[in-house]
């Protein structure tokens, strides 16, 4: 197994049929409570842990996951209101490096809370027509609603999946 990709890559290829954007909204809207159960009793050490060999630690990945999904947010919300809006990538290695990534995890944890229960809402009030509106990533080119969501469901198992491989280690 790739430690980078514990539950593989993304498959940006894949058919977003309405029924894979009810489950993807589902995974996103599991997401926090998932987190929360798994750090549930983490150890200070381990969340000083990295998942790998020149990875992140468990509390950058929770704070990486409150960042980016931000992000998508935000990019939902702006595909929503503009008609192919270009949108600004961020440097998450830098991101993760910056002061507020060693907060506490409880921050990051009632944010995703906050934000996960909007984007649920927002995402079960769109049409299936509006998950095909976009938005233009400088590197991916025009992404789908329904894309960007598949993404964000399987970025936050992704990370999940690293989590855990550290919380289940008990030495």
């Amino acid at each position: 197994m790739d430690e980078r990709f514990p539950i593989g890559t993304f498959n940006f290829s894949e058919e977003m049929t309405e029924e894979r954007v009810i489950e993807c909204i589902k995974e996103i809207e599991e997401l926090p409570r998932l987190l929360k159960e798994v750090l549930q009793n983490v150890r200070e050490d381990q969340l000083n842990t990295t998942y790998r060999k020149g990875g992140w630690t468990v509390r950058q990945v929770v704070h990486h996951l409150a960042d980016s999904h931000m992000n998508a947010y935000i990019r939902l919300k702006l595909a929503l209101t503009e008609d192919k809006p270009m949108i600004k990538p961020y440097n998450q290695d830098g991101w993760a490096k910056l002061s507020d990534s060693k907060e506490p995890i409880e921050v990051s944890l009632n944010l995703l809370d906050s934000l996960h229960h909007r984007l649920v809402v927002l995402l079960r009030s769109l049409s299936f027509e509006e998950f095909n509106r976009v938005f233009i990533h400088p590197e991916l080119g025009e992404v789908t609603i329904g894309k960007n969501i598949g993404m964000y469901s399987w970025h936050g198992r992704h990370h999940l999946a690293h989590i855990s491989s550290v919380c289940k280690q008990t030495v």
